[in-house]
């Protein structure tokens, strides 16, 4: 799979960025969570809190937002944008 993630600041974009990971042992749930953790560590930002409201827009639209207070640390972005490439 094929992840896509985005730093916005205002309206502004920051920083674009992708990883690809693969593993058909694991459930699709448990790879994204693998490809978001890399995505992360790449994009040099904490790994966020994932919510209830993260699985529904994910489920509907193939992507979701964190919003800075989902990160335990303090982060100089306002959001995060998370997204499954179509491949």
């Amino acid at each position: 799979m094929k992840v896509e993630g985005r730093l916005f600041r205002e309206s502004i974009l920051l920083n674009v960025d992708y990883v690809t990971y693969e593993d058909e042992t694991l459930r699709f749930s448990k790879e994204l969570e693998n490809a978001l953790i890399l995505l992360c560590r790449k994009m040099d930002i904490p790994v966020p809190l994932w919510l209830d409201k993260n699985t529904q827009e994910f489920a509907a639209f193939r992507q979701t937002v964190f919003f800075s207070e989902q990160f335990s640390q303090k982060v100089e972005f306002e959001r995060f944008q998370f997204k499954l490439c179509n491949e």
